[in-house]
């Protein structure tokens, strides 16, 4: 299974702080699992992923594939709080795969 043993690699800006990220395909259920584990972000992420609730919101650079494209309750909860712009996406609907690897997330703040 070479995939799941790709290492996937992408930089974190939280609160201007530019943190790298090493991590491999599949290690977390989504994005918003993994930046709330590594970065121990409070109120991150409180509806657990159903992509309801947008405290999980983030801003991307260099998704590529499937990752960036904005599917199920993504796009009416961000339409909701006035998000438009297709680089904004609630992070529990991303999943960790190769499309993040040179990827630039930056958290936003609510």
């Amino acid at each position: 299974m070479e995939k799941e043993l790709k290492t996937i690699t992408f930089t974190v800006i939280e609160n201007g702080t530019r943190i790298p990220i090493v991590t491999r395909h599949g290690s977390y259920p989504n994005l918003m699992y993994l930046l709330k584990e590594e970065l121990q972000l409070e109120s991150f992420g409180e509806c657990g992923g159903v992509g309801r609730c947008a405290t999980c919101v983030v801003k991307t650079k260099g998704i590529t594939g499937n990752s960036a494209l904005k599917e199920r309750n993504e796009p009416a909860t961000l339409s909701k709080l006035g998000f438009e712009e297709a680089a904004i996406r609630l992070s529990c609907q991303i999943y960790i795969t190769a499309d993040l690897n040179g990827a630039e997330i930056t958290v936003l703040e609510i």
